[in-house]
């Protein structure tokens, strides 16, 4: 069955044409990526197929099955000025998530002494109790809190976070992602993950998460030049895939071109008396220069730029600390790089990732401890809020401010002309305004800029949003060439995987675990770690009185203070359902309820609820 379907639809924004008669479909439980070149219209693409835009050209058709509810994530969520958290998370025509909002909205406004009545009532007609903890939980893995707060004052990861738990809540058939990793961290991206994985949802993304493309996606669309290839399989089996066409298509050129040549020559020869034949040997000719012409053969980014020379000591932190009241964000971290180092940061959004680079750039004081710089050493630092580019300079402009030229290998020389065509900025695009660059190619360019004062340690803070997968590529190889050395802030799990050689990972209370291996490794010693630590405490529960015997796996001695622990948080759990199940009964009955009495119950209740919160978490951290 096809959920979606575009047939023919073109985008041409005055001689730059996106798309072209493109067509593709989307079939029921099938998980479908775009992959394209930065500014070659994958993002409008989507908006086409969303509804959002317009299809342009004769015949042009957007087709979207009827009994496919579809929702759209777009890179930059927009819910209006007035929008609070509540009314976007739970922006919905789903009975049972409109149901579990009344009910949110009742207990924190005892105002209205029926509401909280009926709010009980429809959760129960509708069965909505599993759905709020769905909910519930979906908040807690994308750390939403505050429902009264406006949308507009969000940062941008904030609002992306909030239309995302919207979308999962709203459970849609059909999903249009655009770029839906930005702004998350790496346990908000694993989660997002698994996820998709698990579910027979239907799936349209754009995203340069290559992990993504390899364990979510079946299919692969790559929109280039203009038109659309279509690709079975995962991301392994596309680059298989994609090389193998391009190898066809280089060997046709070859041809096109002998055969162009030996047109060319007849062109030049023939007389200016044409007839029938001469004019149809003419047209196509035209056709195959048009053929030849409009064949591009895959740029590639190589660059081979001279560091300056590091010296002894290149950079040093001795036990520095930082905390914001009484929240730590850094506690006693000490490092000594040394020469050629490429070393990944990890950590949850808001655990002090920036905090620590701030430091090491001494851009920040630390509370305690000291930061040394070599006097060699020269910082490029690449951050999301350096990203100020002049929108009325061309890009050749922009280069030139900060040199004409920088030095290679073997006393060479390179132009920032040369340099922008390393970085596929050909010479029609050097000519063109920032203001008409895509954010990819913003940040392609602003990069540009860093590499560009010749830096020898390089510190780039979230790197790879918005840029192609293309770029990617180009980028990890520069970093593994680059003499001297990378500290890196991502959340993108292959770069960091091809990248770094050890991790600082944060942890809790700001200390930090240095990892000696990659990312993957990481998360499967984590992984390791966790299910030790539930085998400890599964055989903790099991040892418990029970009502019938249970069959457990025989496990390890635990503490006897660790059992206590549990069975002392299912007492209190089971006490506090009991007197919310007597409050919830009371609602139902009217007799002998005022106005106050409702007040003081809802308030009772809504205490209630946050102390089997509490007491839930705790017994999760204690069981795994």
């Amino acid at each position: 069955m096809v959920y979606l379907e575009l047939t023919d639809v073109s985008k041409i924004y005055g001689e730059k044409v996106l798309f072209d008669k493109v067509s593709l479909q989307v079939a029921k439980n099938t998980k479908v990526a775009l992959v394209a070149k930065n500014g070659t219209g994958k993002s409008t693409l989507l908006r086409v197929a969303a509804g959002i835009d317009l299809p342009e050209g004769l015949g042009s058709k957007l087709y979207v099955h009827k009994e496919a509810r579809m929702a759209y994530l777009s890179q930059d969520p927009d819910f209006g000025e007035n929008a609070s958290v509540m009314d976007a998370v739970f922006d919905s025509d789903n009975d049972m998530v409109r149901a579990v909002r009344d009910y949110e909205e009742a207990l924190s406004r005892t105002d209205n002494p029926n509401r909280l009545a009926a709010a009980l009532s429809k959760m129960d007609e509708l069965q909505a109790w599993d759905i709020e903890a769905r909910i519930k939980e979906v908040l807690f893995k994308l750390n939403i809190e505050n429902f009264d707060q406006k949308v507009s004052t969000l940062s941008g990861g904030q609002r992306k976070r909030v239309a995302l738990a919207k979308l999962i809540i709203d459970e849609p058939d059909l999903i249009i992602m655009d770029e839906p990793t930005n702004h998350l961290d790496l346990d908000m991206i694993e989660w997002l993950e698994e996820w998709l994985q698990s579910t027979n949802l239907t799936l349209l993304m754009v995203t340069h998460d290559r992990y993504f493309l390899e364990r979510v996606c079946n299919r692969i669309i790559e929109l280039d030049g203009g038109d659309i290839y279509h690709y079975t399989g995962n991301y392994s089996e596309f680059l298989e895939k994609k090389a193998m066409r391009e190898e066809t298509e280089s060997a046709e050129l070859a041809k096109d071109k002998k055969r162009l040549k030996k047109e060319l020559e007849w062109v030049r020869r023939m007389p200016s008396g044409r007839g029938t034949k001469a004019k149809s040997r003419m047209s196509a000719y035209d056709d195959l220069k048009g053929k030849v012409g409009g064949f591009r053969q895959e740029e590639e980014l190589t660059i081979e730029i001279k560091g300056q020379r590091l010296g002894g000591k290149i950079l040093e932190a001795h036990n520095i600390g930082k905390s914001y009241g009484e929240k730590e964000l850094v506690r006693g971290f000490s490092y000594k790089f040394q020469k050629g180092e490429r070393a990944g940061i990890v950590g949850k959004n808001g655990a002090g990732k920036s905090t620590l680079l701030h430091m090491l750039t001494k851009e920040l004081e630390p509370d305690t401890g000291k930061v040394v710089h070599g006097t060699n050493t020269h910082f490029g630092y690449y951050t999301q809020d350096g990203i100020k580019l002049d929108n009325d300079k061309r890009v050749i402009e922009v280069i030139r401010e900060i040199a004409e030229f920088i030095p290679l290998a073997k006393g060479l020389k390179l132009t920032a002309r040369g340099l922008l065509e390393r970085f596929m900025f050909n010479s029609k695009q050097q000519q063109v305004y920032v203001s008409q660059l895509s954010g990819g190619e913003k940040r392609r360019l602003y990069l540009l800029t860093i590499l560009m004062k010749n830096p020898n340690f390089l510190i780039l803070d979230e790197p790879t949003n918005d840029l192609d997968i293309m770029t990617l590529n180009v980028l990890e190889e520069f970093l593994m060439d680059f003499p001297g050395c990378v500290l890196i802030v991502s959340h993108d799990r292959f770069f960091l995987d091809k990248i770094c050689q050890h991790l600082f990972i944060f942890e809790e209370n700001g200390n930090l675990r240095d990892w000696n291996g990659l990312y993957t490794e990481y998360r499967e010693q984590r992984k390791i770690e966790l299910a030790e630590e539930k085998a400890v405490l599964a055989e903790q529960t099991s040892r418990a009185p029970a009502a019938a015997p249970k069959k457990e796996e025989p496990q390890e001695q635990i503490s006897q203070e660790q059992r206590k622990a549990i069975r002392r948080i299912e007492g209190q759990l089971k006490k506090l359902e009991e007197a919310k199940a007597k409050i919830n009964k009371q609602f139902l009955d009217p007799t002998g309820m005022n106005p106050e009495k409702i007040a003081d119950l809802g308030r009772e209740l809504n205490e209630l609820n946050e102390q089997i919160e509490e007491k839930e978490m705790e017994w999760m951290e204690l069981v795994g």
